[in-house]
């Protein structure tokens, strides 16, 4: 108890010691001021509406991190992969998820430089203004799409918005361009679920087929194929496949 109770008074010693005073005077914090005025300037008034429709915009940033970029292929390839091995949870969804991520970032990351170069930084700079910026930084990420969005889905969504048919690409809006790059992407990805079960479909169905002429139908098929299917997937380095498979997919 001596040891104990010496140990309190040590570690209340240190915390008196970092929070006093002449500790929270080196501390530098943000100091940020809210509140409301009047105006009679317009610019004003429309600047504080960009802000708002800023802050809207990054709110919705992972849904647009979600729909238009490769990362909706990526995370549907690997949950088919993972049910068609039959490990349920294994590798665990934030394992996955954070895999799609940084593998999307890397797909991605030629269309952010030149959304950078070519919107942010002229825009931070002053060389162009705001609707200028949204078209260049746009502009990136719609070739991307364009290049994985089949002209069936692109025609049904321009059908469906009952707008004029557009003459090129560029007359395309970017809120039809969306959903037809996200139903293509769902095709693809199923796809590719698709070829990925063959294999190990017919482990299954080679497990259940030995296991039955042996006459041990009391024994789980999944017991014998689940360990096959692991070995298999290791020997052939099936990580390497498939990461490299969807990764020229986007070529």
């Amino acid at each position: 108890m001596r040891i104990k109770n010496l140990l309190w008074f040590f570690f209340g010693f240190l915390a008196i010691q970092l929070f006093s005073s002449s500790s929270l005077a080196q501390v530098t914090l943000p100091n940020v001021s809210l509140g409301f005025k009047t105006t009679e300037n317009p610019a004003e008034v429309v600047s504080a509406i960009k802000v708002v429709l800023m802050m809207t915009v990054l709110t919705l940033a992972p849904a647009i991190l979600i729909m238009m970029t490769s990362f909706t292929r990526i995370i549907i390839v690997l949950s088919f992969l993972r049910q068609a091995i039959g490990v349920q949870q294994m590798p665990p969804n934030q394992l996955l998820v954070g895999l799609a991520l940084f593998l999307t970032f890397f797909i991605m990351g030629p269309s952010f430089t030149q959304m950078n170069q070519n919107g942010i930084q002229p825009y931070l700079a002053g060389k162009i203004n705001q609707d200028q910026a949204v078209d260049e930084t746009l502009a990136p990420l719609r070739k991307f799409m364009f290049g994985q969005t089949r002209p069936q889905d692109l025609s049904l969504f321009v059908r469906l918005s009952k707008i004029n048919t557009p003459k090129t690409l560029a007359d395309v809006p970017t809120m039809v361009l969306v959903p037809s790059f996200v139903i293509s992407e769902l095709k693809t990805s199923f796809q590719i679920g698709f070829i990925i079960f063959l294999p190990f479909l017919v482990i299954d169905m080679v497990a259940a087929s030995v296991l039955m002429a042996m006459g041990m139908m009391m024994l789980p098929p999944v017991v014998i194929s689940l360990p096959l299917k692991v070995m298999l997937f290791v020997l052939v380095d099936g990580w390497s496949l498939i990461i490299g498979s969807m990764v020229s997919s986007f070529g």
